[in-house]
């Protein structure tokens, strides 16, 4: 019986733990302005919104979250949309990426290929 009620404990612990890290980070995320975003990013904001049509062949595809930047949620939460970068002629690093459906959708901002993301708040 000691043994179940110490494997109880880490298995809390670690529940604990894991929502403190949630929460955390979603509190880490800085907030941006949709206004302050760079002018191509409030056109890919507004083609997401509209739906489409997105210039690049991956708009739209599942965004995994890998690097686990953002708040945990299940596979397919997330999709990612491409913001052009001026004198890049490949897709570059910055994008937009969705999570949710209407009407709780959330929007984040990247410029650095997913190492740092701000929420868009319109």
């Amino acid at each position: 019986m000691k043994w179940r009620w110490s494997m109880f404990r880490r298995i809390l612990a670690s529940l604990l733990l894991a929502g403190w890290s949630a929460w955390a980070l979603a509190e880490s995320i800085s907030v941006i302005a949709g206004s302050e975003l760079p002018p191509e990013a409030r056109q890919t904001l507004a083609l997401i919104k509209q739906g489409g049509p997105y210039p690049f062949h991956k708009d739209g595809v599942i965004f995994g979250n890998y690097q686990h930047s953002l708040p945990e949620h299940a596979r397919g939460y997330y999709r990612e949309f491409t913001v052009p970068t001026p004198g890049i002629h490949s897709r570059g690093g910055r994008r937009i990426v969705v999570g949710g459906a209407l009407p709780g959708v959330e929007y984040f901002f990247t410029g650095d290929h997913y190492r740092t993301f701000k929420r868009i708040q319109d």
